[in-house]
């Protein structure tokens, strides 16, 4: 008897002494698109034992800390995805957060009013593969090259400072930033309205670390969910708790959202589910275009990259 009470106190301690268990760490910056993941913890909805944001302020940034395993998630472009596959990084998909559809843009300073009056200007983007879709997109819409301006590489938290000091004359960005220069005067030359359904924002999962977080990945889209039900029918109540992050007034940020598409649980189904599953086509699609514009290695094959099996179950 003794030697049995002996035993099992002997695995009480050693669980007493086992370093809890990490919660995923999930990477994003400022993006209107994002903002439920941020209004989710807000609300109470997130476990902080569970489920960790780390905010931050580049993609560069981001994908630095993924690449590192520094973070085990991030909220990304499709685009950035991709581009993070190619090199590396073991990357899936468990949820499309957004689709842009006006809230990526290239603005220009007061007095350029076309695309093609951009020749020989200097143009401020950041180097990401978001970046550079813009970039060429936009280029090619105004008959350019990117031999024609005169690339200067900013992270998206120098965009402003940049443009205000006259150091750039446009700069391809996104929400909030987007909203900000407009206010100022710039002038919008291009967005991502007349290039539908190419840009995806995504939550990417390290695929190492699926397995070890499945939990804490159900609750974290279980919370997405019950914050993007609160965004929809509270609108205004939601924008003033998005307020810290976006630096945006009220009816900016609702503004913001109207160049946006956030699918749903259902919505999230259809993309993720199948095989292929609709969004392992677009990563596809995006992939060939990428590599036909030099933004990804010609013999690049994206994987399967859709997982559906952490979204909600339907009612």
């Amino acid at each position: 008897m003794t030697a049995r009470l002996s035993f099992i106190l002997c695995l009480l301690l050693l669980y007493a002494c086992s370093p809890p268990p990490q919660p995923l760490r999930v990477a994003a910056i400022p993006w209107p698109g994002y903002e439920a993941l941020f209004l989710a913890r807000a609300q109470g909805h997130l476990d902080p034992f569970a489920v960790h944001l780390v905010e931050m302020e580049s993609a560069t940034s981001v994908l630095h800390e993924l690449r590192n395993g520094t973070v085990d998630a991030a909220a990304l472009t499709l685009d950035e995805t991709l581009s993070a596959i190619a090199q590396g990084v073991p990357l899936a998909v468990v949820l499309v957060l957004d689709i842009s559809d006006g809230a990526d843009a290239l603005l220009a300073r007061p007095g350029i009013e076309r695309l093609d009056e951009l020749r020989g200007r200097k143009v401020g983007v950041e180097t990401s593969a978001l970046g550079a879709l813009m970039l060429q997109s936009a280029l090619e819409a105004g008959g350019l090259k990117p031999s024609d301006v005169v690339v200067v590489p900013l992270t998206v938290d120098s965009h402003e400072r940049a443009f205000e000091r006259g150091e750039i004359d446009a700069v391809v960005t996104f929400e909030p930033v987007r909203s900000r220069l407009l206010r100022a005067g710039a002038r919008l030359l291009f967005d991502s309205r007349q290039i539908p359904g190419r840009i995806i924002d995504v939550l990417a999962v390290r695929t190492d670390r699926v397995a070890d977080h499945a939990t804490a990945l159900e609750h974290l889209l279980r919370a997405w969910f019950r914050a993007l039900a609160f965004q929809r029918n509270h609108p205004e109540r939601a924008a003033r708790l998005m307020q810290p992050r976006l630096r945006l007034e009220v009816e900016a940020i609702l503004a913001a959202f109207d160049g946006i598409e956030q699918p749903d649980a259902a919505a999230n189904r259809s993309l993720l589910s199948g095989s292929p599953a609709p969004l392992d086509e677009r990563a596809r699609e995006l992939a060939r275009f990428m590599a036909a514009h030099g933004l990804l290695p010609t013999d690049f094959s994206p994987p399967p990259l859709a997982i559906d099996r952490f979204l909600p179950a339907p009612p």
